[in-house]
């Protein structure tokens, strides 16, 4: 009764795709293969269910990336990304969004303005839900005159930094191995820009005047970055780890006697999203994205692996 079949206007391509190909989400999800990958999904209601009220055919819809129940203490507490029952289409081997039309449920139908392009706003399901959630747990840490590193300018964390500048007052400085990467992160907002070398810590220490950050972002969290992350986050601030792959190494004593603090983050909740799409629709948060025909997918996903990416590719059915 609540199901709703979207005719897809564009597939956000995500380096969770990457992962998926290599094997790191099999112990966790067991998928069950085949599947159609995408997880990123927005287009044009095609059908619904006799149950559903809130979406008609037409509409132009984002899709949550984690339909859920609505039952459940985590859905009735509002954490509907940890529903006991929901499905994780196009990670959990549910077809997701990498196709012509996905199905959905109507609690996943986020409505949009009927102009909008889906291929514009895709990628705000995951990248931009995650970004936001993270940011929006961070606020209260984030008052006038602290300071907030995002690490990793990329999909996720190029939206990152416009959230920061208009959810809060803190100073962002920003760190990546790509010179393009941090001339876009200056673009958006960044007060300061840092390259991701040897000295990266340090540097970021000397801009914060030996302290360190307030909260650091970690869109990266692999290769080394997570422990910078770590290393960069001052007595009394906290590391939101949002990228994974890594392995973080903290002794136990620095985060006693620190009160440092290490905050996970998963996607987010329906509301943090319909709260993103408002501020995407009224112009202060707006996505890089490169477009891509749909059977170009494996050359997204490899321009994608060798960085070739400014913002986030999206895959758009012809």
């Amino acid at each position: 009764p609540l199901d709703v079949i979207v005719r897809v206007g564009g597939a956000g391509v995500c380096r969770t795709d990457l992962h998926i190909i290599e094997g790191q989400w099999a112990a966790a999800m067991n998928p069950r293969l085949p599947y159609t990958l995408g997880h990123e999904n927005a287009g044009w209601v095609r059908e619904i269910g006799p149950g559903v009220t809130n979406v008609a055919v037409g509409d132009t819809v984002l899709l949550h990336p984690f339909p859920s129940c609505g039952l459940c203490p985590a859905c009735r507490a509002g954490q509907d990304m940890h529903c006991a029952t929901g499905s994780f289409p196009g990670v959990d081997g549910v077809n997701g969004g990498m196709a012509e039309y996905v199905l959905t449920s109507a609690r996943a139908c986020v409505k949009l303005k009927p102009a909008t392009d889906p291929a514009e706003v895709a990628a705000l399901a995951d990248a931009g839900l995650t970004a936001y959630h993270a940011i929006r747990k961070a606020l209260p840490q984030l008052p006038p005159g602290t300071t907030a590193v995002v690490q990793g300018a990329g999909g996720l964390g190029h939206l990152g930094i416009q959230l920061l500048n208009v959810l809060s007052a803190a100073t962002v400085i920003v760190v990546d191995r790509d010179p393009d990467a941090l001339a876009l992160a200056k673009e958006l907002g960044a007060a300061e820009t840092v390259v991701a070398d040897e000295e990266v810590v340090d540097t970021v220490r000397d801009l914060t005047g030996g302290r360190g950050a307030d909260v650091v972002f970690d869109f990266v969290a692999e290769q080394g970055a997570e422990n910078d992350a770590w290393a960069m986050t001052a007595r009394g601030g906290a590391q939101y780890v949002i990228g994974y792959g890594g392995e973080l190494r903290v002794p136990t004593a620095e985060a006693v006697l620190g009160e440092k603090n290490i905050i996970g983050n998963m996607v987010g909740t329906y509301t943090d999203l319909v709260e993103l799409v408002t501020l995407a629709e009224a112009g202060k948060v707006t996505m890089r994205t490169k477009r891509y025909p749909l059977p170009a997918a494996a050359e997204a996903l490899d321009d994608l692996a060798l960085n070739r990416v400014r913002g986030r590719a999206v895959l758009v059915p012809e």
